[in-house]
Parts: C-alpha cells; sequence; structure tokens
C-alpha cells in the first residue's frame, strides 16, 4: 500500500460537557488543530501518472475548513456530541469519504503532543 497525508490548520473554540468541575477542558477555550488527511491506494490503484491523489484536488478541504471550522466554536457546529478531537476526527472521515474513496484515516491534533486518529474498521473475515 501507499500512503499520502496533507496537512490542513485551524483555529477554533469548544468547551466539553461532562468533566469534572476543575478540569480546564470544561471551560471555554480554543486550540490551533492540526489535521492529516491519509489516502492510501495500491500500486494498481496508483493514478496514470503514479499518485495516489494529486495534493492539489486537496484544496477544497481547506477551503471548506476555512469558510466552515476555522475560527468558529465547535459546539455551535456539532451539537449532538462534545467537540473533542476524536469527535472531530470522526466528523472530519465522514464528510470527506464519498469525495475521496482513498481516505483511509484523519488525525486531530489540539497541542503539539497530542493526536487523535480516526481510521475505520477494515472488513472481517
Amino acid at each position: 500500500m501507499y500512503s499520502i497525508t496533507k496537512e490542513f490548520h485551524f483555529s477554533a473554540s469548544h468547551q466539553l460537557a461532562g468533566l469534572p468541575p476543575d478540569h480546564q477542558c470544561g471551560r471555554l477555550h480554543g486550540h490551533n488543530y492540526i489535521v492529516m488527511l491519509e489516502l492510501s491506494s495500491s500500486l494498481d490503484q496508483l493514478t496514470e501518472c503514479g499518485f495516489v491523489r494529486d495534493y492539489g484536488e486537496l484544496g477544497v478541504v481547506k477551503k471548506w475548513l476555512d469558510d466552515t471550522v476555522d475560527h468558529r466554536h465547535l459546539n455551535d457546529l456539532l451539537p449532538d456530541v462534545n467537540p473533542t478531537a476524536e469527535h472531530l476526527a470522526v466528523w472530519f472521515y465522514q464528510t470527506w469519504a464519498s469525495d475521496f474513496p482513498e481516505l483511509t484515516a484523519v488525525r486531530v491534533s489540539e497541542t503539539p503532543k497530542t493526536w487523535a486518529t480516526y481510521r475505520p474498521a477494515g472488513p472481517t473475515a
């Protein structure tokens, strides 16, 4: 398998419910997020010029993040779930999987040392 990744950035606020009263993430706060999309394919699925996918085609993701997510309050965008990095990763995956069938994982970082990854389960035997 071949894999490529593309990194995107946005800033947003959120507040997580269900945490102890003194937990810092229970207060309104923000992050400078990093999102990484991973796309994969086998040798026989590479494009004619040898790409998993042309990176330029992922520009629509940047535009969508800029228009929809950047400098927003994530609780408003995901009103039915706590807007954790884990929930953001699955939301981004679900948003883009039909446009990019090669999408195999989405990683979301809230801080330089923390990452959450959503990778759908593969077929079971």
